[in-house]
């Protein structure tokens, strides 16, 4: 079956966000998503909103932006977007969040959006599926054929531990501490289709593949392949959808930065006629449990004789190696801060700092909260943004 792969002239960017809708009382998870988007439709094409969407829960929505050239240009877009939908959450005296997980909420007690192909998903996969209350964040990156998109998933999978790390954000799951720093992760490979990529010799082998999965009804479309990174043909890009949901657009503009650069080296090393190096799998898969276990506190292996170094170390040495390509593409301020986040720690951090320092988990959820409000980032240890606390429930 030919898969026609929709060609990017450049490293375009678009990046996704998954949103959490917020009781402010309980704080628990609660739906809201779907009499909002019909208002945010209102005087849009079909009544859509072309940048806010419905996801497989009724207490998400997911932000879009539009095809950008760089990180500041999807950072303004998704901070318009939020800012729309902050008005319409308030409006109904409800919050938001972005978090990996949420700390206590019990999926068994969400609502599936109107959606057939949502139904026929927990149809399909029951249990999996009905656990699916996450979030995540996707950066797609243009590449200019289907090719060059396969090499690209290949060589990226070598840094799945390295996003996951710092974006990680899901330690806790149904009230407990799970003891990971993204539990995210693992509730996501139990869906059949998920996890890291396979890894394929070119774009003939990934056609094949998509049709054996669609004859045998694995799948119903090429959507349903939920791979930590995946080639988009519609989209013309490759996909990176390792991440936990961020609590700040300051993280978001992290991962994005990352992604672009990553696809950029490697478009320039392919058109120089290097060949992209290909990763173990077992090697892959074991460094994406560290990072989901340990975070950026982790080790990962880097050779076949087992050799490991702290993942503290090979993200710092990323960002040097890709900092002159940021400054190229315009970046260099937001890749930066990805030692911003080796400093204070990722949310997985922050978070259990919150109950360490004495608060539960509604004020885990009232922190992630404030986070979201600041534009400018996660806050120092100990400060508190003005007048966001919120009374705890009798």
């Amino acid at each position: 079956m030919p898969i026609h792969f929709a060609s990017s002239a450049g490293p375009s960017l678009g990046v996704e966000m998954e949103l959490a809708i917020i009781d402010p009382e309980s704080r628990e998870l609660v739906k809201g998503a779907h009499e909002m988007l019909i208002e945010m439709g209102e005087g849009h094409t079909d009544g859509v909103h072309p940048k806010a969407k419905a996801e497989l829960l009724q207490s998400t929505v997911e932000i879009i932006t539009g095809i950008c050239q760089n990180v500041a240009e999807a950072r303004a877009d998704l901070s318009a977007t939020l800012a729309e939908v902050t008005e319409h959450t308030a409006r109904r005296g409800l919050l938001l969040m972005c978090a990996g997980t949420h700390p206590f909420s019990d999926p068994v007690h969400q609502e599936i959006s109107p959606n057939e192909r949502y139904h026929r998903l927990i149809e399909d996969m029951q249990w999996p599926a009905r656990q699916m209350q996450i979030f995540g964040i996707h950066v797609h990156v243009g590449v200019r054929s289907g090719e060059k998109a396969i090499a690209m998933v290949n060589a990226l999978s070598a840094y799945i531990p390295h996003f996951l790390a710092l974006s990680a954000s899901s330690p806790y799951w149904m009230g407990h501490d799970t003891g990971l720093a993204s539990v995210r992760s693992k509730v996501f490979e139990g869906l059949p289709t998920a996890g890291p990529p396979w890894q394929l010799s070119g774009w003939a082998q990934f056609e094949r593949f998509m049709d054996t999965l669609i004859t045998a009804r694995t799948i119903a479309t090429i959507r349903e392949v939920w791979w930590d990174i995946r080639p988009h043909p519609g989209f013309g890009t490759v996909e990176l959808r390792i991440c936990d949901g961020l609590p700040t657009l300051r993280e978001v503009a992290v991962v994005a930065a990352l992604s672009q650069c990553l696809v950029h080296r490697f478009d320039m090393l392919l058109d120089r006629g290097y060949t992209l190096p290909i990763p173990k799998a077992w090697v892959v898969r074991e460094n994406k449990w560290r990072a989901a276990r340990h975070g950026i506190d982790g080790s990962i292996i880097v050779d076949d004789e087992g050799t490991t170094v702290p993942l503290r170390d090979a993200i710092a040495e990323l960002v040097e190696d890709l900092s002159p390509i940021a400054r190229r593409l315009g970046c260099h301020a937001e890749l930066q801060d990805t030692l911003a986040i080796l400093e204070r720690g990722p949310s997985y951090i922050r978070q259990r700092e919150v109950v360490a320092d004495g608060g539960n988990l509604l004020d885990v959820v009232d922190h992630l909260v404030d986070e979201l409000r600041s534009e400018d980032g996660p806050l120092p240890r100990g400060e508190v943004a003005a007048d966001t606390r919120r009374a705890q429930p009798a």
